[in-house]
């Protein structure tokens, strides 16, 4: 038992020396590029309206704000400033969503974004949106990139199309330290010990975006207050949470199998469920001894399995808003296709560990 456990992490351990590293390094070049473009063009937007400002900046060789969905999708979040004088309102009416409402007493003129406050006091995530999804267009035609980028037709969101090859979204947002939302605050467990309370004050001290971008929880039902609202995202602190043992490399393993193999019809399947199912991994794991490098093979079988299981039921919770659905809206075929094809890949990884040699 113990040689074939040590058997599939050597082949692991290969896997990602070879096939992960060099994903990683292919992204990384692909995002410099990308980021060249778009920040060529949010420079532009900033020259029409100072509002905007550019906040996509490179430390320790990462773009802070810039998120992969796949080797040729990124998104890339616009930092907002000055949402003081709103309070956050998050009733859990809207799932994975809350809304930005004028404090009481203040004045609508006291607020940067006086346009885009509704009559009944809430800014508005959608005009927003809107108003920048025109600056953008304007700065498209003016950028220096102007023959290799264009606007993405036929969506609300602002989406650029780089060299017929790369989809980036940009999307305005707030981020929001030192509060933590109500619909979250199941979070942590009670009766689970990860992942510790230092780690926790650090996760929540790091806090949360308000993203303004289309809540497809909301399935098309949506009424005038729900298209103002603002979707929830908690990168920063999830990224937070799988820092220490084999974690990291675990997903990065889970991102390389879902590039090469899990692209399917319909696209059931992203980066983030493999992140999403990394973290329940770490709750049903919480000793940090299970994440020990022995122990990737373990790690990677399980959260495998666990896919599995929530593609054939259709639902993949968010780890923090586990209201909120990942998997709504997908068609059931392509859950049911994509759980196959997992099924075949845990298969294959798990009787015969060489294979990934080819996988």
């Amino acid at each position: 038992m113990i040689a074939a456990q040590a058997k599939l992490v050597y082949h692991l351990n290969k896997y990602y020396n070879e096939k992960c590293q060099s994903r990683k390094a292919a992204i990384s070049k692909t995002i410099r590029e990308v980021c060249k473009v778009v920040s060529d063009v949010l420079k532009e937007v900033e020259v029409q309206e100072p509002r905007f400002i550019s906040s996509l900046s490179e430390m320790d060789n990462r773009f802070e704000g810039l998120e992969v969905i796949s080797p040729t999708e990124f998104e890339v979040v616009l930092y907002l400033n000055q949402m003081g004088v709103f309070n956050f309102v998050d009733d859990g009416s809207l799932p994975g969503c809350a809304v930005l409402k004028l404090s009481d007493g203040r004045k609508r003129s006291m607020s940067l974004w006086v346009e885009f406050i509704t009559a009944s006091g809430y800014l508005s995530a959608r005009k927003i949106r809107s108003r920048f999804q025109t600056l953008v267009a304007q700065a498209v035609d003016k950028c220096s990139y102007r023959d290799v980028v264009k606007m993405v037709a036929d969506t609300s969101e602002v989406k650029l199309r780089i060299r017929d090859r790369y989809v980036v979204q940009i999307t305005p947002a707030f981020k929001c330290t030192g509060i933590w939302p109500r619909s979250a605050a199941h979070w942590p467990l009670p009766h689970i010990p990860w992942p510790g309370p230092n780690r926790v004050a650090e996760v929540k001290a790091e806090g949360f975006n308000l993203l303004s971008k289309e809540c497809y929880s909301l399935n098309g039902k949506q009424s005038s207050a729900e298209s103002d609202a603002w979707v929830l995202q908690f990168a920063e602190a999830e990224n937070r949470l799988l820092l220490g043992g084999c974690r990291k490399k675990c997903l990065s393993v889970l991102k390389t199998l879902r590039d090469r193999h899990l692209e399917l019809p319909g696209t059931p399947l992203n980066n983030y469920h493999m992140k999403t199912l990394v973290s329940y991994e770490c709750e049903k794991h919480p000793r940090e001894s299970d994440w020990d490098e022995n122990c990737l093979g373990d790690r990677l079988n399980g959260i495998l399995l666990q896919l599995i299981s929530c593609l054939q039921c259709r639902r993949c919770p968010h780890y923090f808003l586990p209201n909120l659905d990942l998997f709504q809206g997908k068609p059931h075929s392509a859950l049911e296709n994509a759980a196959k094809q997992t099924w075949r890949l845990a298969r294959e990884i798990l009787t015969n560990p060489k294979s990934l040699e080819k996988l």
